[in-house]
């Protein structure tokens, strides 16, 4: 099947698989191989793409979807070219046109064919599986059923152009590898170095969820619409009372501009000094990212904020335009204060010095957003849409009553708190 020849689709991943199964393709005729060995490894294969469709959640012929998984996850000069974009011009569509040749055959071999000459049973299930509602534990349900649909598509395709127009509209339309087809990511640092990992499951809150802050939302949402068009947008720092929606907010978003190319990767307070490395692993994709930091804030012994500080604005390497920071912290000045810092003159002669060194963190975030929390009507108001979304039944004045009490004991008046009764309510209604 000539695969030592591919130019561009190299080097899979997965690729074990893909050599077994061409292997079995060249010699599964050949007599010089004990028939009995042949057959294992066919079987063996067998297994793979069954467990890839428990894994992955496929469905229908799994060598398809498995060449699809492939081509989708498999990140090169034009594969990375045409994310977002599309088609692109230039001599790397003939090594891509070389390439998809190479897997128009591995797509149209008649494993039917090789299974009946080695006398494997049941391989038909692998060709035709049946797939059950459970939920992907690699991607998310859309992606899922996108690759599976993409690799009918490039199964029924004639011709190499033909499969190369298919993939490269998924390329534009949902992007490649981890990045086209995650919208939320972690940082990890392991022997290899620092990488960056897909979160499988996020939350699918939208901003229209969120009850109330409609000028904080309108707020945020100019900034990043702004920043997927390609203008000019600024760092954006969340802060003000817990259980507001803050964090919510950022998930909203995370999945209300994931079709327009946005990723979110969240990075923690100890991984600070992994900036530089982070961004230098997405700074020429086609992506914009927001690097998310949740609940930020410093204590005044502790010192990482100053490698946040550099990034953001001050040092010599220009942050990239298509990366963002945005962060939540209950703190409006991020790092602690005391008034020592402005009466023990006696202790540093420039105390001026000590106070603008602490607040210069919050003055590099282009647009601060306030969360406050609602007051007693304004808390009544969320409860009652939060208590009409569940379908929960009860007089208005009982429902009141009932998250008084709650609420004096469980954080106040807020969305959360709000929401944690409902879902005490619930609790309680399904007993």
């Amino acid at each position: 099947m000539k695969t030592e020849e591919l130019i561009l689709y190299r080097e899979f991943e997965d690729g074990a698989l893909l050599s077994d199964m061409v292997w079995l393709m060249e010699n599964f005729d050949n007599d010089y191989y004990n028939p009995e060995d042949r057959a294992a490894l066919l079987y063996a294969c067998m297994n793979r793409l069954l467990k890839l469709a428990g894994s992955h959640g496929f469905r229908g012929n799994l060598w398809h979807c498995y060449l699809a998984n492939l081509l989708v996850n498999h990140e090169n000069s034009y594969s990375c070219a045409c994310e977002i974009r599309g088609e692109v011009a230039g001599s790397v569509n003939r090594a891509a046109l070389h390439d998809i040749a190479i897997f128009r055959e591995l797509f149209a071999f008649d494993f039917g064919k090789a299974a009946e000459a080695l006398c494997v049973r049941d391989f038909d299930l692998a060709l035709s599986y049946e797939g059950n509602a459970q939920e992907s534990r690699v991607y998310n349900l859309r992606i899922r059923d996108r690759i599976c649909t993409l690799a009918g598509q490039l199964g029924q395709n004639d011709t190499p152009e033909e499969m190369k127009r298919t993939l490269t509209e998924f390329y534009r339309e949902y992007g490649v590898g981890k990045f086209g087809l995650h919208k939320a990511f972690r940082v990890e640092r392991g022997e290899g170095g620092v990488r960056i990992e897909p979160i499988l499951n996020i939350a699918h809150v939208k901003l229209s969820d969120l009850v109330g802050y409609e000028l904080q939302k309108q707020k945020l949402v100019e900034n990043t619409e702004a920043f997927v068009s390609g203008r000019k947008a600024n760092n954006c720092l969340l802060f003000g009372d817990a259980g507001t929606g803050k964090s919510s907010c950022i998930k909203a978003i995370a999945n209300e501009y994931y079709d327009r190319g946005l990723r979110i990767i969240e990075v923690y307070r100890h991984q600070f000094k992994d900036l530089h490395d982070v961004i230098a692993q997405i700074k020429n994709r086609n992506y914009k990212f927001i690097i998310y930091m949740d609940d930020l804030s410093f204590e005044e012994f502790e010192t990482e904020y100053k490698y946040l500080k550099a990034v953001i604005e001050g040092g010599l390497e220009k942050k990239p335009q298509n990366v963002l920071i945005y962060a939540t912290s209950n703190r409006r000045h991020l790092i602690r204060e005391s008034f020592r810092d402005k009466q023990e003159r006696d202790e540093e002669l420039h105390t001026n010095d000590t106070v603008q060194e602490k607040l210069s963190l919050v003055y590099r975030f282009g647009v601060t957003i306030y969360f406050g929390s609602p007051d007693k009507k304004q808390f009544q108001e969320i409860l009652q849409v939060l208590a009409e979304r569940s379908g929960i039944d009860m007089p208005q004045e009982e429902l009141f009553l009932q998250a008084n009490r709650w609420e004096l004991s469980h954080g106040g008046l807020s969305g959360r708190t709000a929401q944690q009764f409902v879902d005490y309510l619930l609790g309680k209604e399904r007993t």
